[in-house]
């Protein structure tokens, strides 16, 4: 059943512009694949589907190809997929719409930020770990600055 599910997986998101976990859910069950949130989410790890940049706005899963990454630059990510980010000693949460919190925790990650230990994505937040206090009021500047929050 779990081959057939990712084989089905692949199939819809290379046939259609699959922008959230929600709406691939939703084409899995009209194909007869029932899954929960946990299961949906670990096909999209082990398949390595990646969130992109859609030019038109937002962003939708993408199947990597063989040995290559796709990782667009954080500067194209944060204007369109960080709504909003709020710190409190030395972390940070950020969020994203719904399905986008992994894109924009490993573009961050690949940033390798002065005083930034590391990021944990959900579906739709992001918790950003910082070196210290200090460290964490730097990187809320140039997350805010970089996604135009102001």
């Amino acid at each position: 059943m779990k081959t057939q599910r990712q084989a089905a997986i692949l199939r819809l998101v290379r046939e259609n512009r699959v922008q959230s976990q929600e709406q691939l859910r939703e084409l899995l069950e009209a194909e007869g694949f029932s899954v929960t949130q946990a299961t949906l989410s670990r096909d999209i790890r082990e398949l390595r589907l990646a969130k992109v940049a859609d030019p038109e706005g937002g962003s939708y899963y993408a199947v990597q190809p063989e040995g290559s990454t796709v990782r667009p630059p954080l500067s194209q990510l944060l204007p369109t997929l960080l709504l909003s980010v709020q710190g409190v000693g030395n972390l940070l949460v950020a969020k994203t719409p719904s399905g986008s919190a992994s894109a924009v925790a490993e573009a961050l990650d690949a940033e390798n930020w002065p005083g930034m230990l590391g990021t944990i994505a959900g579906d739709n937040t992001i918790l950003i770990v910082a070196q210290s206090e200090k460290a964490q009021k730097q990187i809320l500047a140039r997350l805010k600055s970089l996604a135009g929050l102001g």
